[in-house]
């Protein structure tokens, strides 16, 4: 893999667990279960070695950044039915 295509698999990696922090603010169950799964699915990739292959990975992961930043939402239950984001 060269360099280019290295950097960019760990700054969308590090990007994923940026918004994963931002997402899952104050939520410590599910940082970790996110946390979990981004290593993981990144590990059953780490074999990959296609560039176009690597290229497609990287822009599925890029698309989970994006939604994740737009359109999960964290909303805390204030009392029995109300919540507030």
């Amino acid at each position: 893999m060269g360099d280019n295509l290295r950097r960019e698999v760990l700054n969308i990696f590090k990007r994923l667990h940026r918004t994963r922090m931002k997402t899952f603010q104050d939520d410590d169950f599910a940082l970790q279960v996110i946390r979990n799964k981004i290593n993981e699915e990144y590990k059953k990739c780490k074999t990959v070695s296609n560039p176009a292959a690597i290229q497609e990975l990287n822009k599925f992961a890029e698309e989970v950044e994006h939604e994740l930043r737009t359109t999960v939402i964290q909303a805390v239950e204030k009392e029995s039915g109300t919540f507030e984001s």
